[in-house]
């Protein structure tokens, strides 16, 4: 595993305990915590959706320092270019809508921050490959974690 995803996969844990704590020691309302479920359905069937897309694809792991070998432009990737990172986001959202706390906005913009930070490295080195020209012209159609509209 490369080096950026054990990083990652630190500061998962280690938000996700202080969603717990958030979530265990304060009152949610009922209406915030059924929004919070929906959001991370939601954010369960983007990612299962993105495993179907890109099953037959190379895809590498965040951060990881190697390039790209293969990109996955059907299923959610028809929309987004980085599903899974927008189907973490919405998952992180909607833990914090559930905790109902101001400090869930903590670790739901940090972890924002990562995987725009890793979505970006890996734009950055499809430019350094041989799909350089495949993926500007994927890039043009598509948005980066919204549906380009119109």
């Amino acid at each position: 595993m490369p080096r950026g995803a054990k990083l990652l996969s630190a500061v998962v844990l280690a938000c996700a305990i202080l969603m717990f704590v958030l979530v265990w020691i304060a009152d949610q309302p009922l209406l915030a915590q059924l929004l919070g479920i929906v959001l991370m359905a939601a954010s369960y069937l983007l990612f299962w959706a993105a495993i179907r897309a890109s099953k037959a694809a190379t895809l590498l792991l965040a951060f990881d320092p190697g390039h790209p070998q293969s990109f996955v432009s059907t299923g959610p990737y028809r929309y987004v270019r980085h599903p899974f990172y927008v189907s973490y986001a919405i998952f992180w959202g909607g833990w914090a809508i559930a905790s109902w706390s101001i400090w869930a906005i903590v670790p739901f913009v940090f972890m924002l921050a990562v995987y725009v930070s890793a979505a970006r490295d890996e734009e950055r080195k499809f430019a350094l490959t041989g799909m350089a020209a495949d993926y500007q012209a994927y890039r043009a159609r598509t948005g980066f974690f919204f549906p380009k509209l119109g």
